[in-house]
């Protein structure tokens, strides 16, 4: 069994594929300005299992196309989004974020949590940039230091596994020289990480093991998330997902 394969499996249950809240998606479309706005067309890419492209569809006027290049996850979406009542107002797209099939100019806003980082911030913005109308919006949340100085563990690790980690400072210039005028920034709290990601994930490990029958290469993705979660514990002061919102210029 190939790693995708079976971290497809352990995360196509999961409500979150990564760090966040319905609070803070929230949040954002209110720093957006787009809830006085009708009739609109918005992008979630790499939206895993749609717990963010929901949100938008309930809280906007909108049609959401909800990107991801798993099938599963996109899947188990539009289930979601049946049962919710949001079947016609989400749209499922199976297509890698690098290769976008959008009209230029043609989305209100992008939404995207927790998932440019497999492009990179840089590349990301100044790639989507083109598909939104003048004055779309864009939304990222991105990993991001909260503070000038780290434990040198929590440093090395990111600086391995993410290059581009940086503060949010770093990460509001990028936008402005991208073609973006910021309109707001915020950290997400703890709870995000650990109550709304973190832990419904540990909780799912021992059915995954037991349906890989503990197989060497499943132990192995769980022992990897286990050290992930630890190093989060030891240095949430330091590291979260900062909620990025501007505006293309």
């Amino acid at each position: 069994m190939d790693e995708l394969t079976l971290l497809t499996a352990l995360h196509e249950q999961g409500d979150r594929q990564g760090p966040g809240g319905d609070d803070e998606t929230r949040l954002a479309i209110t720093l957006s300005g787009l809830r006085q706005r009708s009739a609109l067309r918005i992008a979630d890419i790499g939206c895993g299992t749609g717990a963010s492209t929901r949100v938008l569809a309930r809280e906007l006027d909108a049609v959401v196309t909800a990107v991801d290049f798993l099938p599963a996850f996109l899947a188990r979406l539009e289930e979601i989004a049946v049962a919710d009542g949001l079947a016609g107002r989400v749209e499922t797209l199976t297509a890698p974020m690098e290769d976008l099939p959008f009209d230029d100019a043609g989305l209100d806003a992008i939404w995207s949590e927790g998932a440019i980082y497999t492009m990179g911030f840089a590349n990301g913005v100044r790639a989507w940039r083109r598909f939104l109308k003048p004055g779309g919006i864009l939304a990222v949340s991105e990993l991001t230091w909260l503070t000038a100085e780290r434990p040198k563990e929590l440093t090395q690790h990111w600086l391995r596994e993410y290059p581009e980690v940086a503060t949010a400072g770093a990460k509001l210039a990028t936008l402005e020289d991208s073609g973006y005028a910021p309109l707001g920034y915020f950290p997400l709290p703890e709870r995000c990480w650990l109550d709304n990601y973190y832990r419904p994930l540990q909780a799912r490990f021992p059915a995954f093991l037991d349906r890989f029958d503990n197989a060497e290469a499943a132990k192995a993705i769980v022992a990897a998330e286990r050290e992930e979660i630890a190093l989060y514990e030891r240095n949430r002061a330091f590291v979260s997902y900062g909620y990025y919102v501007a505006r293309r210029t």
